[in-house]
């Protein structure tokens, strides 16, 4: 029935996003014209949490990138000139950090600590 999901992030500066995504994170793309860049995303999970958890105070939809080790990733990431804007937290389910995406904001960076159904992929 489902064959993927589509995720969009809306950014003030959306070529700029899209060249940090393209150069930076090195995520492979397509051209679905004119420059607009369709990328493919790693495997993903999706998550439902109660409204107004984690900072947030009515319901809102957040994108963090996954990884197996969040201090070896943001040193990598790090390498390539990206920012973090907040460092390393632990969440009991997880470590977090989050970055900067040049034209789009903060994106969270996650290294889960809880059952995935992407484990063993």
């Amino acid at each position: 029935m489902l064959t993927g999901a589509h995720v969009t992030v809306f950014a003030h500066d959306a070529e700029a996003a899209r060249a940090f995504f393209r150069d930076v994170l090195e995520l492979p793309c397509v051209d679905g014209g004119d420059g607009w860049l369709i990328f493919e995303a790693p495997p993903a999970e999706i998550a439902f949490h109660p409204g107004g958890g984690w900072g947030q105070d009515e319901e809102q939809h957040m994108l963090f990138l996954m990884c197996d080790d969040i201090e070896q990733t943001m040193q990598e990431l790090e390498a390539k000139g990206v920012e973090f804007v907040e460092p390393v937290s632990d969440e009991g389910w997880g470590l977090v950090a989050q970055l900067k995406v040049p034209g789009a904001g903060k994106l969270g960076l996650y290294e889960p600590r809880h059952p995935s159904p992407l484990q063993g992929r």
